[in-house]
């Protein structure tokens, strides 16, 4: 008897010794993952783990170094920043949890993204060690699957039209065209010599142009602007400017009687002409110009500054000479029009003989087609007769794009930077090229020298939208109507203008749909999601197979 009880007192022990040395499995319920489900962002998988170890569970000689493992693809792993705790005998930096208490610990962890984590798992995987002896510990499952949402990136930005090189045809183009008559000091008399002069043969011939071609020039009116130099009282240079005011505005009234145009004619006068006085002494080469300039600034009153002025004698005989005779004037402007093809005749202009349209012209006739082929046709037509204008070649690179065809892009981007090595344009289809491989420093690189670029803010919204700033981007695409516009609304949680966004895209695409349905799901209207979930499905089958992982829509593809 005493013998047993010797043996089951020597069994106890044991077990108790055995249980003290060893470290037992830890599970999922020890351990919270931040967020769930795991996300993407700015090509990375943050993720914060908060462990939980029990009382009396950290052996005061343990060492336990617990590493994240993103588990995908059958057989693939991607590991994270591991965390390493110790026993409170060990000697060792790492973090010391106590034995008789336990304690809560966060670590922090990043995963590269790559295709095909959306369906995934994320273990907690453990190297122990008590004293130096290692231990066995299973893997602990903490979480599963990976919103890659923000990845989507890469395929919005084909359809948001590239960096098109625009054109600056317009139909209806303000010009002006002036003349000046000159006068002789104090008189008001309109001298044929200077109705000879080349400015005002030119605002005659201009009337007669418009007489000429009513159809491409409109004259909307003719201003009549009459001066006197500031020297001498006000009541007499009154009254000398409107005099000069009256035979400008008869003069010009009789030439629009034979050139039979009919205008409206608004005249006006200046008395003293102060301030036309100031410009041409700021620009003047007079020595004490500085101080005529204080002066004026000093005073304001008419009086006391011509007083002023004609006090420095020598001064005065300068601006006599070289300043006031150039503000005793007439001026007689032109406010016209011209006025260019509409669109039918532009189309029409094409369609009969392209070679008289001009490289605007045929840029703007692109613009209007709603077919890409159609628009293709023209930049190619564009390209041929006006070679040395990188713009057609661009817009050819930038439709090449669109269709992923990135030889071809680039085929056509060589030949815009052989007309302009500075091609701001092609240097964002450059920008989108790389950030479309996932290059974004070789993206940031391009987009440096497109500052000027039509499109700019576009590929800089995408850039934003890579790099997981997603505020940022909303706000560099907030004029575009584009998926790459309603995914950085997605991701900025912005929903209602998300649904906005995608509702006014004209060219509708596969992407366009399916995002329809991620903003839609994360709203809750699972039956509107289902329905644009399949539209996109049907312009773009390969989307289903993404779609079956996408925890976005785990509940609308069910």
């Amino acid at each position: 008897m005493r013998k047993n009880v010797i043996f089951i007192l020597s069994a106890c022990t044991l077990f108790v010794l055995s249980s003290c040395s060893k470290l037992g499995p830890l599970s999922a319920d020890n351990f919270t993952v931040t967020p769930v489900p795991l996300e993407t962002q700015g090509g990375e998988i943050p993720a914060s783990v908060s462990a939980s170890f029990p009382a009396k569970y950290m052996k005061t000689k343990a060492v336990i170094t617990v590493t994240p493992e993103l588990r995908y693809a059958d057989g693939k792993v991607a590991r994270g920043e591991g965390a390493t705790f110790q026993g409170e005998k060990v000697m060792g930096n790492d973090r010391t949890v106590s034995y008789k208490v336990g304690g809560r610990y966060s670590m922090k962890t990043n995963f590269k993204y790559a295709p095909g984590m959306e369906k995934s798992d994320m273990y907690l995987s453990f190297d122990a060690k008590l004293g130096n002896k290692k231990v066995d510990m299973p893997a602990v499952k903490v979480a599963y699957g990976v919103v890659a949402t923000s990845e989507l990136y890469r395929q919005t930005l084909l359809n948001g039209g590239a960096c098109i090189a625009p054109d600056s045809f317009q139909r209806v183009r303000e010009k002006k065209q002036e003349a000046n008559i000159m006068f002789l000091v104090n008189q008001a008399n309109l001298r044929k010599s200077e109705l000879k002069n080349n400015s005002v043969q030119e605002f005659v011939n201009m009337l007669k142009e418009i007489n000429a071609d009513r159809e491409g020039l409109n004259v909307r009116n003719i201003e009549v602007l009459a001066y006197a130099s500031p020297e001498g009282g006000f009541d007499f240079n009154d009254k000398l400017a409107s005099k000069r005011q009256d035979n400008s505005e008869q003069y010009v009234k009789k030439q629009l009687k034979e050139t039979k145009v009919e205008a409206p004619v608004s005249a006006r006068y200046t008395a003293q002409d102060w301030e036309g006085f100031q410009k041409l002494v700021q620009v003047s080469n007079i020595q004490d110009k500085d101080v005529i300039l204080r002066v004026l600034s000093m005073y304001k009153d008419p009086e006391e500054r011509e007083r002023q002025i004609r006090n420095m004698s020598a001064v005065f005989r300068e601006l006599a000479d070289g300043i006031l005779p150039e503000l005793r004037r007439s001026r007689l402007i032109i406010n016209y029009e011209t006025i260019g093809r509409s669109d039918e005749q532009i189309m029409e202009q094409y369609k009969t003989d392209a070679t008289k349209l001009s490289a605007d012209e045929l840029l703007y006739a692109a613009s209007l087609q709603q077919d890409a082929t159609d628009m293709e046709a023209i930049y190619k037509k564009a390209a041929e007769l006006y070679d040395k204008d990188y713009r057609a070649y661009n817009n050819l690179a930038a439709i090449a794009f669109s269709n992923g065809d990135n030889a071809k892009a680039n085929q056509y981007l060589q030949k815009a930077f052989n007309c302009n090595t500075k091609a701001p344009e092609s240097n964002g289809i450059l920008a989108l090229m790389a950030l479309r491989d996932g290059d974004i420093v070789k993206a940031e690189s391009s987009l440096s020298k497109a500052v000027d670029a039509n499109g700019f803010n576009d590929v800089l919204g995408n850039i934003n939208i890579a790099k997981g700033n997603y505020a940022q981007a909303e706000q560099n695409l907030e004029n575009s109507i584009s998926n790459s516009a309603a995914l950085a609304q997605i991701l900025n949680k912005n929903y209602a203008k998300a649904v906005a966004t995608l509702h006014a895209i004209k060219n509708r695409d596969a992407m366009t749909e399916y995002l329809t349905a991620i903003v839609n799901a994360r709203q809750g209207n699972v039956s509107t999601a289902s329905e644009a979930l399949k539209l996109a499905i049907s312009k773009d089958p390969s989307l289903a197979a993404y779609a079956a992982n996408d925890l976005e829509l785990v509940k609308v593809s069910k």
